[in-house]
């Protein structure tokens, strides 16, 4: 029945979500195409963030930014969000510039890739003024924190933000092959789109993403 037809397709969606879109796991068996995202994070967080700039990090830090990146992951957040995050379970001072310093280190080593704001109109300091919306580049890293398919399944809310990460994932793919960018829209009323793809030739198109049934 239609019910059962979309609870699978469901089931599906999230465990394409918490697999990720890693290379190695698209022949990987179900029962372990889960394990490389989590290993990938355990490496983020215990050595490859240091390799980024030669500093080390402190573990539980990086633990705890990743775990606010996705709690926030499609959202403009700042600096100072990520920080009073972190700060929230650390006997540590910490200042905005670690956390800058931090979040670079992910960007460089390809964990996380923040989406520019657009403007159409080039003369407008909008797009330069918009913070950028903050995404892991693979949706895999949010649920290796701890979150499985049969979790998402049963918090769509959660499920609907993940699954706007894959799109983006996908669609980056998709525009970078064809010399574009994919960006997103705010103007100063409020009024939002999720994903524009803008071409080099000036030629754009703007999508929404929904999880069917949302």
């Amino acid at each position: 029945n239609h019910h059962g037809k979309l609870k699978s397709d469901l089931r599906r969606i999230a465990f394409l979500i918490c697999r990720g879109g890693w290379p190695v796991v698209s022949e990987l068996p179900e029962d372990v195409a889960l394990n490389p995202a989590k290993d990938y994070y355990d490496a983020v967080v215990k050595s490859d963030i240091n390799r980024a700039d030669g500093v080390n990090k402190n573990p539980e830090r990086v633990k705890r930014l990743m775990r606010s990146f996705a709690r926030n992951h499609g959202a403009q957040i700042g600096y100072t969000t990520l920080r009073d995050d972190i700060q929230a379970n650390d006997t540590g001072s910490l200042n905005e510039d670690t956390v800058a310093s931090y979040v670079n280190a992910l960007k460089k080593i390809f964990v996380i890739e923040d989406m520019p704001a657009w403007n159409p109109n080039l003369r407008s300091k909008t797009s330069i003024r918009s913070a950028d919306t903050r995404y892991y580049i693979d949706p895999s890293i949010a649920t290796a924190l701890g979150i499985g398919p049969n979790d998402l399944v049963n918090d769509l809310n959660t499920m609907g933000l993940l699954f706007e990460t894959l799109c983006v994932r996908d669609l980056r793919v998709y525009a970078e092959s064809i010399g574009g960018d994919v960006l997103h829209y705010r103007d100063k009323s409020g009024l939002e789109c999720d994903t524009v793809i803008h071409l080099r030739n000036g030629r754009y198109g703007l999508a929404e993403i929904k999880l069917g049934g949302q």
